[in-house]
Order: structure tokens, then sequence, then C-alpha cells
């Protein structure tokens, strides 16, 4: 007896899961993930992406290959009793309660309404590349907001401190109402060109640090505050220097030294290993001649000597590469990526 003729149907996978899979194998690869797991609906289409479908030990529920109408939402669940932070793409009305579960539900763009609205993300190109692109935008941004407030802890730290220090080494106020007005224009615009500057997204998720962030700071600050309060002993005991020098090189000083611990807080590997932005530069470079022009000019403040001024540069500059050696081990001990 003959059957009815069967027919073999195969449905190709396209090219966007597997550069999904092999961008994400890429970008974790410095934390040594020898695996990916991915919700996969047959064996066939895991082989054809490159992966090897696993049970993952410390999941009540292990992923499923034939996934019925609620058993996404329960994977997405069991992800997350795990620990993990769950991200979920999905196309369809039953994808709808997995991506409003995990924390990051993604809609393609031929999704239908109902997953669109229940999705934290929609991509507006076909394919899965935009979550790649999501991702290291998203990390990209956190990176220069972790920069920035690295950045403005150092400041303030060391602003404060050095003043109160100063009027201790001196007996006087180090710094007067104009000079406290330079240093935060100049400041500012530091400031803000940090968010132009090159930045590599860091291979793994990130997350706020609060302490782990503060004592970074802190430490930056400290060591901004020991290499200003040392130029200060050095024009107030070799050089002499009367109080109304010693306030045009405490204003000098902190200056170049922010600069320093931009250029060290802006990398969380050697201050080199990316380069800065041209705003970044241009910043700096308008920086530095403004304090040196106001200073060895004497612009509303008494001017310092050529020598002074260029030997605190330089100093500076020694500083950053000093500060940089100690920064990487100190930021690779609190886990700041």
């Amino acid at each position: 007896m003959v059957g009815p003729p069967i027919v073999g149907l195969h449905d190709h996978v396209s090219d966007g899961p597997t550069f999904l899979i092999n961008e994400h194998a890429a970008h974790v690869a410095d934390i040594a993930i020898d695996r990916v797991d991915v919700e996969v609906h047959h064996s066939l289409a895991a082989t054809q992406i490159g992966i090897i479908l696993q049970v993952r030990a410390d999941l009540k529920h292990p992923p499923l290959i034939a996934l019925g109408f609620g058993d996404k939402y329960k994977l997405v669940k069991a992800f997350q009793k795990g620990g993990h932070i769950v991200g979920m793409c999905g196309d369809g009305a039953n994808d709808a309660p997995a991506l409003r579960q995990a924390q990051i539900g993604i809609a393609v763009s031929t999704a239908t309404d109902v997953a669109k609205s229940a999705a934290g993300m929609v991509l507006t190109k076909s394919g899965l590349a935009g979550i790649v692109a999501s991702v290291k935008e998203g990390r990209v941004i956190f990176q220069r907001i972790l920069t920035y407030t690295l950045n403005s802890i150092t400041k303030k730290i060391v602003q404060v401190l050095f003043l109160a220090v100063g009027l201790i080494m001196t007996g006087h106020a180090i710094l007067t109402p104009m000079p406290m007005v330079l240093i935060m224009i100049t400041g500012d615009f530091l400031g803000m060109s940090l968010t132009t500057k090159n930045v590599r997204p860091s291979p793994t998720p990130n997350a706020w640090k609060i302490g782990q962030l503060t004592i970074a700071g802190v430490s930056m600050g400290i060591d901004e505050l020991v290499f200003c309060a040392s130029t200060l002993a050095f024009g107030l005991y070799p050089r002499h220097f009367d109080m109304d020098t010693l306030r045009t090189l405490t204003f000098v000083v902190i200056v170049f030294g922010n600069q320093a611990t931009t250029y060290t807080n802006r990398e969380r590997r050697r201050l080199w290993s990316t380069r800065p932005s041209s705003w970044l530069i241009a910043s700096s470079v308008g920086d530095v001649l403004m304090a040196s022009t106001l200073a060895i000019a004497g612009i509303t403040m008494k001017p310092l000597p050529v020598s002074m001024v260029v030997g605190t540069l330089v100093a500076a500059c020694v500083f950053a590469v000093i500060l940089d050696s100690v920064k990487v081990p100190v930021f690779r001990r609190l886990g700041i990526t």
C-alpha cells in the first residue's frame, strides 16, 4: 500500500542570527565564556548558526526545544531566577508575555502590534544586526556617563581639600574669587568635551557600582591633591614666592592637574589606549593656553615666571603618566571596566 506523498520542507536560517551570535561571542571573549545559550526551535537551526544546545544546570527549568505558548515566558523567568539579565527578541503575539517579562524586550521590524507594544525596543530594519548595534551604543553611552561622573568626583575632592591644605600651609586663602571662576570655566569646557570622547564599549554588561566609583574618584582626587600640594610647597619654600604669586601658581596647578586627571579618567585602561576626540584636544589646548597667558601676562592675577608655568605643565604630564600606572590596577581591583 502506497501512502500519501511526503514533502520535506526546510526553512533556511538567515544571516542575522549567525551574525548576532558571532558578534556576541566576540564581545564577551575577554571573560572566558565558552558557549552562548540561545533559545532555538530546532537542532538543525542551531547547527547552521554554529552553536550546540546545552542544558543549563543552574536553571530550574532547562531551555526548551519545542516551545509552546507560555514556554517562552517560563524560560525568561527561569533565566531571571538564575540571576541573569535577560533580553528577549520576538515577533508574534505569543511572544508578548516574554517580551514584557524580560529586562529588555526586542521586537523585530515585522512584528505584530501586540509584540511591539510589549517590547521595550523595536528594530526599524530587517534582521537582528540592530540588537548588536543597540547594545554597543548603550555601553558607549554608559562609559561616557561613567567618565563624567568619575571626573566630577575627582575634581570636587581635590578642589575642596586643596583649599584647606593651602590655608594650612600658607595661613591665607590660596584662591580669590576671580581665579576660582576661571577654574570653573576651564573645567566646564573640559567636562563638556568629554561627551565627545572616543569610547570602546565594555566587553561585559555594565552596572552602576556607586561604592567602587566613589572610592576610585576619591583615590584619583587624593593623588591630584598630592601633586597640587607638592607644587605649592615648591613655590612656597625653595622659591619663596609671595602670597599673590602663590595664588597664581595655585590657579595654574589646578588647571594643569585637572588636565592630567581628565585624561587618565577617560580610559579604564592606559590613557593612550584610544585617541582623544578632536573636541577634547581642542578644549585642552584652549585651557592650557588661556591659563598660561593669564598667569604669564599677569591678567587679573600677579605674573608668574615663564619657567614656572612651563615646569608645572611638564610636571603635570609626568604626573599623568605616573597616575595612569596607579589607576589601571586600582580600577581593575574595583571592577570598573
